[in-house]
């Protein structure tokens, strides 16, 4: 694993250098003017390179970009395009900032397209590279819950990563697992009890075996807390209240900042998205639905009505017959959540946070899982931890641990890059990651049980 994020660091930098001397070669012999730009030719050529260096390294890295054979090649490739788009926005405006003038843009224009193809070539050799040389961890698998087993489902998808040979229940005992573990690279603890857990994990660090633990709630909360030194004993100190009011005001004032920008740019498309669904069958442009946000607070979202009228009083049918043709379209393109922006801008919502849901489930959720709750410490939010990590069948109480991991490591940073993974999820058909049908915990331990025969 060392070895791996090694090779991943060496590639990277490998990459940043050959974008920042690309971009040099642009600016020198197609943006260049004497009139703007001569105290630059000197040093100054080097400290252009740099900035826009490191502004690739952080854009890249924040869009989660250099992750070669962990996430998948087209989620890589199409994590540096967004990134290389936003760099060279940004290194636009500040040319133009320093020849005070709006330079054509033609020369950044071309500068992006060929970003999109050297980090194109690069990310394909580095996941060859990757696939030749990496082999995936032989892994022991210990249950608690029966129902965790489900969790070697979704690591098989990763099979270039992750071989999960065997699993085992934790009531066979920890000698028996200490002893079957020589055989493996690596352990998956998954919904073990604490103290059972914390026996394994003290025995995997001691033995240098790579661990893999599927997080409770508590250790969510744990993982946001500060530490305090006042002491010879350590502390962690947890925040019970959600955001600070200083994160609280930093948060508000970006969402109405970018919020109010977006609307006025993409008012057009909502002009025109809301004369087709007018003109489709004359009915409402805008659907609302009761939601509930922070602190429980019900209010009505917005969207554009993608369904007839009557929707809600029709029964769903395979083909779902009730989507209107332009409802079809703007679901596909996530069009439909745009008025969203205005609950936002009134306040009802923040631009990241917890989806919010319906009155009637928040009910039945938090009857079946009190810690649901604990999602309305802060504002819902028009994308998410939940929305970017989360795949289509991802249970209630691991979207709540998504949720709760944003809420315990807020930071304006974060809220940055959500943001901008949020745009790779939209071009994303929504996955439930190789899962055609739900196989039950009989049905997984069965199939081991037979590989294990053969």
């Amino acid at each position: 694993m060392k070895n791996k994020n090694t090779v991943r660091k060496i590639e990277s930098v490998i990459e940043l250098i050959v974008l920042a001397l690309v971009y040099y070669y642009v600016w020198r012999n197609y943006i260049f003017d004497k009139a703007y730009f001569w105290p630059m030719i000197g040093r100054g050529k080097y400290v252009l390179m740099g900035v826009y260096l490191i502004l690739s390294l952080v854009i890249i890295h924040m869009c989660e970009g250099f992750k070669y054979g962990i996430l998948k090649i087209a989620d890589v490739l199409f994590s540096q395009w967004i990134a290389m788009f936003v760099v060279n926005v940004v290194t636009y405006l500040q040319l133009s900032l320093m020849a005070n003038v709006m330079i054509n843009p033609r020369a950044m224009i071309c500068l992006t397209l060929v970003d999109f193809v050297i980090t194109s070539i690069f990310v394909y050799i580095f996941f060859a590279i990757y696939n030749k040389h990496s082999k995936a961890s032989k892994l022991l698998m210990v249950y608690g819950v029966k129902e965790s087993v489900g969790l070697k489902l979704k690591m098989d998808t990763r099979s270039d990563s992750y071989n999960i040979k065997k699993i085992i229940s934790i009531e066979e005992g920890l000698d028996k697992i200490f002893s079957e573990l020589k055989n493996y690279d690596g352990i998956v603890i998954s919904d073990v009890s604490a103290e059972q857990r914390n026996d394994l994990l003290k025995y995997c660090y001691m033995h240098d075996i790579e661990t893999y633990i599927t997080p409770k709630i508590s250790d969510v909360i744990i993982s946001g807390g500060e530490d305090i030194h006042q002491f010879d004993t350590p502390l962690i100190m947890i925040n019970t209240t959600g955001l600070t009011p200083e994160q609280e005001f930093v948060k508000r004032f970006f969402d109405v900042v970018l919020c109010v920008i977006a609307a006025i740019v993409l008012s057009p498309l909502m002009l025109i998205v809301s004369i087709a669904i007018k003109l489709e069958d004359h009915g409402p442009v805008f659907y609302k639905q009761a939601r509930v946000t922070k602190d429980g607070k019900v209010f009505d979202i917005l969207k554009f009505r993608s369904m007839v009228e009557d929707a809600e009083q029709r029964p769903a049918t395979d083909d779902d017959d009730r989507i209107t043709k332009v409802g079809h379209v703007i679901r596909a393109t996530r069009v439909d959540e745009l008025p969203q922006i205005f609950n936002i801008i009134k306040g009802d919502m923040s631009i990241v946070g917890p989806r919010p849901e319906r009155t009637e489930h928040v009910e039945k959720y938090t009857e079946a899982i009190p810690e649901f709750e604990f999602r309305s410490k802060v504002k819902g939010g028009l994308t998410g931890f939940a929305q970017i990590y989360g795949k289509y069948n991802t249970s209630a109480y691991d979207k709540i641990k998504l949720d709760l991991m944003y809420i315990e490591n807020y930071s304006f940073l974060l809220d940055l890059k959500l943001i901008l993974m949020t745009i790779r999820i939209v071009f994303k058909k929504e996955s439930t990651e190789g899962f055609d049908k739900v196989a039950t915990a009989e049905e997984i331990l069965a199939s081991l049980e037979a590989d294990k025969k053969d």
